[in-house]
Protein backbone atom coordinates (compact mmCIF):
# COMPACT_ATOMS: atom_id res chain seq x y z
CA UNK A 1 0.00 0.00 0.00
CA UNK A 2 1.22 3.37 -0.58
CA UNK A 3 2.63 5.32 1.93
CA UNK A 4 2.46 9.09 3.33
CA UNK A 5 3.85 10.08 6.92
CA UNK A 6 2.78 13.52 8.60
CA UNK A 7 6.01 14.06 10.37
CA UNK A 8 6.06 16.71 12.90
CA UNK A 9 9.86 18.08 12.89
CA UNK A 10 9.58 19.83 16.39
CA UNK A 11 10.27 23.19 17.01
CA UNK A 12 13.52 23.73 15.78
CA UNK A 13 16.78 21.84 17.38
CA UNK A 14 17.74 18.65 15.92
CA UNK A 15 17.88 17.47 19.66
CA UNK A 16 13.68 17.90 20.00
CA UNK A 17 13.03 15.78 16.48
CA UNK A 18 11.55 12.59 17.95
CA UNK A 19 12.85 8.95 16.36
CA UNK A 20 10.22 8.22 14.83
CA UNK A 21 10.39 11.08 12.71
CA UNK A 22 13.49 10.78 11.97
CA UNK A 23 12.79 7.26 10.85
CA UNK A 24 9.56 8.33 8.61
CA UNK A 25 11.99 10.44 6.67
CA UNK A 26 14.61 8.35 6.42
CA UNK A 27 12.48 5.52 5.36
CA UNK A 28 10.88 8.05 2.06
CA UNK A 29 11.31 8.57 -1.11
CA UNK A 30 9.68 12.20 -1.55
CA UNK A 31 9.61 15.68 1.13
CA UNK A 32 7.05 18.07 0.80
CA UNK A 33 7.49 20.85 3.35
CA UNK A 34 7.60 24.95 3.31
CA UNK A 35 11.32 25.46 2.62
CA UNK A 36 12.42 26.35 5.94
CA UNK A 37 11.15 23.52 7.42
CA UNK A 38 13.77 21.82 5.02
CA UNK A 39 16.39 24.45 5.69
CA UNK A 40 16.17 23.64 9.42
CA UNK A 41 16.17 19.62 9.24
CA UNK A 42 20.02 20.28 6.98
CA UNK A 43 21.48 16.97 6.34
CA UNK A 44 18.58 14.63 7.45
CA UNK A 45 16.88 15.63 3.89
CA UNK A 46 19.96 14.65 1.70
CA UNK A 47 19.27 12.36 -1.01
CA UNK A 48 15.81 12.89 -1.03
CA UNK A 49 13.09 14.91 -3.41
CA UNK A 50 12.30 18.03 -2.30
CA UNK A 51 8.85 19.59 -2.81
CA UNK A 52 9.00 23.07 -0.94
CA UNK A 53 6.05 25.50 -1.12
CA UNK A 54 5.69 29.09 0.05
CA UNK A 55 3.25 29.77 3.00
CA UNK A 56 -0.26 30.48 1.76
CA UNK A 57 0.14 27.40 -0.60
CA UNK A 58 -1.25 24.76 2.37
CA UNK A 59 -3.71 23.09 0.29
CA UNK A 60 -1.29 22.72 -2.92
CA UNK A 61 1.59 21.39 -0.18
CA UNK A 62 -1.25 18.60 1.19
CA UNK A 63 -2.69 17.59 -2.74
CA UNK A 64 1.34 17.49 -4.01
CA UNK A 65 1.39 15.00 -0.87
CA UNK A 66 -1.17 13.05 -1.16
CA UNK A 67 -0.82 12.60 -5.04
CA UNK A 68 3.03 11.50 -4.95
CA UNK A 69 2.23 8.81 -1.79
CA UNK A 70 -0.75 7.92 -4.05
CA UNK A 71 1.56 7.07 -7.22
CA UNK A 72 3.38 4.73 -4.84
CA UNK A 73 6.06 6.68 -3.73
CA UNK A 74 6.93 6.82 0.05
CA UNK A 75 5.92 10.43 1.07
CA UNK A 76 7.00 12.54 4.31
CA UNK A 77 4.57 15.41 4.27
CA UNK A 78 6.47 18.13 7.21
CA UNK A 79 5.15 20.35 9.49
CA UNK A 80 7.24 21.88 12.47
CA UNK A 81 6.63 21.44 16.37
CA UNK A 82 3.21 18.68 16.47
CA UNK A 83 2.03 18.63 12.58
CA UNK A 84 -1.73 17.53 14.29
CA UNK A 85 -1.39 21.41 16.05
CA UNK A 86 -2.27 24.14 13.32
CA UNK A 87 -0.40 22.31 11.10
CA UNK A 88 -1.07 20.41 7.76
CA UNK A 89 -2.43 16.97 9.29
CA UNK A 90 -5.78 18.12 9.55
CA UNK A 91 -5.94 19.45 6.24
CA UNK A 92 -4.97 16.10 4.87
CA UNK A 93 -8.07 14.80 6.75
CA UNK A 94 -10.10 17.66 5.09
CA UNK A 95 -9.42 16.87 1.63
CA UNK A 96 -9.43 12.99 2.22
CA UNK A 97 -13.19 13.68 3.95
CA UNK A 98 -13.69 15.88 0.58
CA UNK A 99 -13.19 12.88 -1.43
CA UNK A 100 -15.49 10.83 0.62
CA UNK A 101 -18.76 12.83 0.54
CA UNK A 102 -17.61 13.33 -3.72
CA UNK A 103 -16.19 16.79 -3.24
CA UNK A 104 -12.90 15.70 -5.30
CA UNK A 105 -11.99 13.33 -7.89
CA UNK A 106 -8.93 11.51 -6.11
CA UNK A 107 -9.94 7.71 -5.42
CA UNK A 108 -6.22 6.86 -5.54
CA UNK A 109 -6.13 8.84 -2.19
CA UNK A 110 -8.45 6.53 -0.06
CA UNK A 111 -5.85 3.79 -0.95
CA UNK A 112 -3.11 5.57 0.77
CA UNK A 113 -1.65 4.12 4.39
CA UNK A 114 -1.35 7.30 6.50
CA UNK A 115 0.27 7.69 9.55
CA UNK A 116 0.71 10.66 11.43
CA UNK A 117 4.35 11.31 13.45
CA UNK A 118 3.64 13.61 17.00
CA UNK A 119 5.67 16.05 18.03
CA UNK A 120 7.28 18.89 20.19
CA UNK A 121 5.18 21.42 20.08
CA UNK A 122 6.35 25.07 20.70
CA UNK A 123 4.62 25.59 23.35
CA UNK A 124 5.57 22.63 25.24
CA UNK A 125 9.52 23.82 24.44
CA UNK A 126 8.13 27.29 25.72
CA UNK A 127 6.90 26.05 29.27
CA UNK A 128 10.39 23.78 29.33
CA UNK A 129 12.17 27.15 29.00
CA UNK A 130 10.65 28.27 31.85
CA UNK A 131 9.62 25.91 34.15
CA UNK A 132 6.57 24.30 34.46
CA UNK A 133 4.30 26.77 33.06
CA UNK A 134 1.54 24.00 32.04
CA UNK A 135 1.50 22.25 34.97
CA UNK A 136 -2.29 22.73 35.03
CA UNK A 137 -5.20 23.30 32.72
CA UNK A 138 -4.52 25.26 29.72
CA UNK A 139 -5.91 25.87 25.89
CA UNK A 140 -4.42 27.21 23.33
CA UNK A 141 -5.84 29.71 21.19
CA UNK A 142 -4.54 30.90 17.32
CA UNK A 143 -5.50 34.80 17.16
CA UNK A 144 -4.97 34.75 13.01
CA UNK A 145 -8.72 35.95 11.58
CA UNK A 146 -7.97 34.72 8.28
CA UNK A 147 -9.87 31.16 8.29
CA UNK A 148 -11.84 31.75 11.65
CA UNK A 149 -13.66 34.66 11.82
CA UNK A 150 -13.01 37.36 14.75
CA UNK A 151 -15.90 37.00 16.62
CA UNK A 152 -15.65 32.91 17.14
CA UNK A 153 -12.22 34.06 18.57
CA UNK A 154 -13.27 36.87 20.91
CA UNK A 155 -15.61 33.87 22.24
CA UNK A 156 -13.15 31.59 22.96
CA UNK A 157 -11.01 34.55 24.52
CA UNK A 158 -13.61 35.18 26.99
CA UNK A 159 -14.19 31.49 27.87
CA UNK A 160 -10.32 30.97 28.31
CA UNK A 161 -10.72 33.85 30.98
CA UNK A 162 -14.18 32.63 32.26
CA UNK A 163 -12.36 29.00 32.88
CA UNK A 164 -8.83 30.65 33.92
CA UNK A 165 -7.10 28.60 31.31
CA UNK A 166 -3.41 28.92 30.71
CA UNK A 167 -3.24 29.87 27.41
CA UNK A 168 -0.89 29.49 24.54
CA UNK A 169 -1.41 31.96 21.60
CA UNK A 170 -0.14 30.90 18.29
CA UNK A 171 -0.43 33.23 15.40
CA UNK A 172 -0.07 36.72 17.64
CA UNK A 173 1.02 38.48 14.63
CA UNK A 174 1.84 39.08 11.45
CA UNK A 175 2.26 42.37 9.17
CA UNK A 176 -1.06 42.61 8.31
CA UNK A 177 -2.23 42.12 11.71
CA UNK A 178 -0.91 43.66 14.43
CA UNK A 179 -3.78 44.66 16.82
CA UNK A 180 -5.30 41.09 17.84
CA UNK A 181 -2.57 40.12 20.68
CA UNK A 182 -3.38 43.63 22.29
CA UNK A 183 -7.22 43.21 22.10
CA UNK A 184 -6.61 39.32 23.63
CA UNK A 185 -4.72 41.05 26.53
CA UNK A 186 -7.20 43.70 27.14
CA UNK A 187 -9.94 40.65 27.61
CA UNK A 188 -7.72 38.72 30.05
CA UNK A 189 -7.36 41.51 31.92
CA UNK A 190 -10.93 41.28 32.45
CA UNK A 191 -10.30 37.88 34.42
CA UNK A 192 -7.09 37.43 36.05
CA UNK A 193 -4.38 40.25 38.14
CA UNK A 194 -2.63 42.66 35.66
CA UNK A 195 0.43 40.46 37.54
CA UNK A 196 0.04 37.26 35.97
CA UNK A 197 3.16 36.10 34.45
CA UNK A 198 3.88 36.13 30.33
CA UNK A 199 6.24 33.88 28.58
CA UNK A 200 7.28 35.55 25.37
CA UNK A 201 9.51 32.72 23.39
CA UNK A 202 10.99 33.58 20.06
CA UNK A 203 12.57 31.07 17.54
CA UNK A 204 12.65 28.64 20.51
CA UNK A 205 15.15 26.26 20.45
CA UNK A 206 16.81 27.72 17.50
CA UNK A 207 20.04 29.51 17.33
CA UNK A 208 18.79 32.56 18.10
CA UNK A 209 16.09 31.71 20.68
CA UNK A 210 15.04 34.49 22.61
CA UNK A 211 12.94 34.15 26.15
CA UNK A 212 11.58 36.79 27.84
CA UNK A 213 9.33 36.81 31.07
CA UNK A 214 7.10 39.71 31.86
CA UNK A 215 3.54 40.11 32.89
CA UNK A 216 0.04 40.67 31.45
CA UNK A 217 -0.75 44.41 31.85
CA UNK A 218 2.73 44.72 29.83
CA UNK A 219 2.19 42.62 26.91
CA UNK A 220 2.30 44.31 23.56
CA UNK A 221 2.34 43.65 19.84
CA UNK A 222 5.14 45.91 19.69
CA UNK A 223 7.54 42.90 21.08
CA UNK A 224 5.35 39.94 19.17
CA UNK A 225 5.60 38.55 15.63
CA UNK A 226 4.72 35.72 13.96
CA UNK A 227 8.04 33.83 15.15
CA UNK A 228 6.97 34.33 18.67
CA UNK A 229 4.71 32.18 21.26
CA UNK A 230 2.88 34.19 23.99
CA UNK A 231 1.74 31.91 26.82
CA UNK A 232 -0.36 33.31 29.37
CA UNK A 233 -0.44 31.67 32.73
CA UNK A 234 -4.00 31.53 34.91
CA UNK A 235 -4.66 33.59 38.09
CA UNK A 236 -2.77 31.08 40.28
CA UNK A 237 0.79 31.15 38.09
CA UNK A 238 3.97 32.45 39.49
CA UNK A 239 6.86 34.08 38.68
CA UNK A 240 9.80 32.82 41.31
CA UNK A 241 13.45 34.28 40.98
CA UNK A 242 16.12 31.90 42.80
CA UNK A 243 18.69 34.86 44.50
CA UNK A 244 21.33 32.28 45.35
CA UNK A 245 21.75 31.33 41.65
CA UNK A 246 24.80 32.53 39.74
CA UNK A 247 22.94 33.15 36.22
CA UNK A 248 19.79 34.70 37.92
CA UNK A 249 17.30 31.67 37.49
CA UNK A 250 13.64 32.17 37.22
CA UNK A 251 10.86 30.25 36.75
CA UNK A 252 7.47 30.38 36.06
CA UNK A 253 4.84 27.84 36.93
CA UNK A 254 1.70 27.34 37.45
CA UNK A 255 0.23 24.98 40.70
CA UNK A 256 -2.41 21.88 40.52
CA UNK A 257 -2.48 22.20 44.30
CA UNK A 258 -0.51 20.01 46.00
CA UNK A 259 0.25 22.95 48.45
CA UNK A 260 -2.47 21.31 50.40
CA UNK A 261 -0.37 18.16 50.75
CA UNK A 262 2.95 19.94 51.36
Amino acid sequence: MSKLYLVSSGPGHRELITPRALAAIAASEELVAYGLYLELLGDICNGKNHHDRPLGEEIERARIALNLAASGKTTALISSGDIGIYAMATLVFELLDEQLQGRENHPEWLNVDIEVVPGVSAMQAGASRVGAMLGHDFCTISLSDLLTPWQTIEKRLHACGQGDFVVSFYNPRSKKRDWQINTARDILLEYRPATTPVLLGRQLSRDDESVTIGQLDQLDSADVDMFTLVCVGNSESRHIINPSSTHGAQWIYTPRGYSKKL
